[in-house]
């Protein structure tokens, strides 16, 4: 099971990639991309961006991308400091990404990941969606067995939720489908950068 801290650590470093950025900026920006993964107070988040300064993988800055922020962004003292990515930053975000363990199959790191699917190489991505597939199905197999168990002990209106719960993960299955056929037709079609010579090109290299 994947520690918050460590998908925080994951957002912020690919958030950071983009642009350099302030505390407030990056938490409007984490709350918008990750809805899904509830909102992130100051609280959680500063003790992050420390941990990060502290491994080399972030540096602040008070630079002229500071003096750009609106105005009611840049008010106290934290509200000024920029946070960049450092080289180390960038490699460590990298390698986060290439993880596609049993870890970024769970609920928020999956979420985390699908989120840099587009910075994310076709094999990783291909593992996470699989195994992504392979977890919901876990779930949807064991809400089957205990609805199976427990319906003549439930009313109707726990019955009902359950179903949502059951059509909710059907669906996000039928999705993780669709999705994983996709990368694979992706990575069966021929490269579009191999060049094909045309018949009037081989005609014209015969002929002379």
């Amino acid at each position: 099971m994947a520690r918050r801290g460590d998908v925080l650590e994951l957002a912020v470093l690919g958030l950071l990639q983009d642009s350099p950025m302030h505390g407030y900026e990056l938490r409007k920006r984490l709350n918008a991309m990750l809805g899904s993964f509830r909102a992130f107070s100051y609280g959680t988040l500063y003790p992050c961006l420390k941990m990060l300064l502290e491994k080399g993988w972030i540096r602040e800055s008070d630079g002229e991308r500071a003096k750009e922020r609106p105005a009611h962004a840049l008010s106290g003292r934290r509200g000024r400091i920029v946070y960049q990515l450092t080289a180390e930053g960038k490699e460590r975000f990298a390698s986060l990404l290439a993880g596609s363990g049993s870890a970024a199959w769970e609920d928020e790191q999956f979420d985390v990941h699908f989120a840099f699917f587009s910075r994310t190489d076709a094999q990783t991505r291909l593992k996470i969606l699989e195994g992504r597939r392979t977890r919901m199905q876990e779930r949807l197999e064991k809400a089957h067995e205990a609805a199976h168990r427990t319906r003549e002990r439930r009313d109707r209106y726990t019955l009902e939720l359950q179903r949502h719960a059951e059509e909710s993960m059907e669906r996000e299955v039928r999705w993780l489908d669709d999705l994983i056929d996709s990368e694979r037709r992706r990575a069966d079609e021929p490269r579009s950068g191999s060049r094909r010579t045309r018949p009037s090109e081989s005609t014209r290299e015969g002929d002379s």
